[in-house]
């Protein structure tokens, strides 16, 4: 095994390969994420209801044991539990020709979809930050991202459980001055919550309809958190550009109305990856013009 981690180490064509490999295998894990937190989500809100002085009334969930782990994933179609050998990342979507063994339903795209976006993001900050604990936490942040996109698409919910620890690890990992400075970074924080606050309750002023929510501030405060104040410009205008071209795209080739919800968190997290690995250029660029 040491010898093995020496190999990684030295070389970084295999440990990229490495890396892009653990991708695909936590890609896996986020698509269960993704199903699964906002229905974990649901029912705790039930349980805090039924909690309440005058819930009787109220209907009561299933009481079977239901996380992240329990129980085993099953089709959507006939429900029979999928055995690991069929779970496995991208192989087993090509093996099994993109349809379940059973009942020969097709298997959504966005399942090996994910885990492919998974693994690309992870080889691309290996390949920026190498051999080192930053790799494994920028991953973190990197994926999260990826996570909170997918939820808030599915279920317009962008969970505290992922956005806040989000912020805690940005904050941490700048102690050490990991993306810029601590104070930078508590600042970016803050701001990055505000702007969004802000911007939201003008709207609400003016009657305006908007398209964001809580959780929409607490992520951009998760990347200012990362990256410091000075970023933020950067993010949020690269947000906005990616949100109206999709929008624009969505209106006139999908046919989608112009009221139809698009979650913002999609163009926080293009905003955020662009930062990742294009921010310095990005900030130059910008402030060049």
């Amino acid at each position: 095994m040491p010898e093995l981690i020496k190999l990684v180490h030295q070389n970084s064509t295999i440990f990229i390969i490495v890396a892009s490999l653990f991708g695909l295998v936590v890609g896996s894990f986020l698509n269960t994420v993704i199903h699964r937190l906002p229905i974990m989500m649901e029912m705790d809100l039930r349980d805090q209801c039924a909690s309440l002085k005058h819930s009787e009334n109220l209907p009561p969930h299933h009481s079977s044991k239901y996380n992240l782990i329990t129980p085993r994933s099953t089709c959507p179609h006939c429900r029979k539990a999928i055995s690991a050998w069929h779970n496995i990342p991208i192989i087993s979507f090509l093996l099994l020709g993109g349809r379940c063994k059973e009942c020969k339903a097709s298997i959504n795209w966005r399942y090996p979809a994910i885990e492919i976006i998974s693994a690309l993001l992870v080889s691309l900050v290996a390949n920026k930050f190498g051999f080192s604990l930053n790799t494994l936490v920028v991953s973190i942040f990197a994926l999260a991202l990826l996570t909170l996109t997918f939820i808030d698409w599915d279920s317009q919910l962008l969970p505290d459980n992922i956005t806040m620890p989000l912020l805690w690890l940005g904050l941490i990992f700048n102690l050490d001055e990991g993306f810029t400075d601590i104070h930078s970074a508590v600042i970016g924080a803050i701001a990055g919550y505000l702007i969004l606050w802000s911007i939201y309750w003008l709207f609400n002023l003016i009657s305006l309809k908007e398209n964001m929510v809580y959780g929409d501030f607490k992520m951009l405060a998760a990347i200012g958190a990362w990256f410091g104040w000075a970023m933020l410009p950067t993010v949020i205008l690269i947000s906005s550009l990616v949100g109206s071209i999709i929008s624009i795209s969505l209106i006139f080739f999908a046919k989608k109305g112009r009221c139809s919800p698009i979650p913002y968190s999609l163009f926080l997290a293009t905003g955020g990856i662009a930062a990742l690995f294009w921010g310095n250029q990005l900030s130059h660029l910008y402030l060049s013009n």
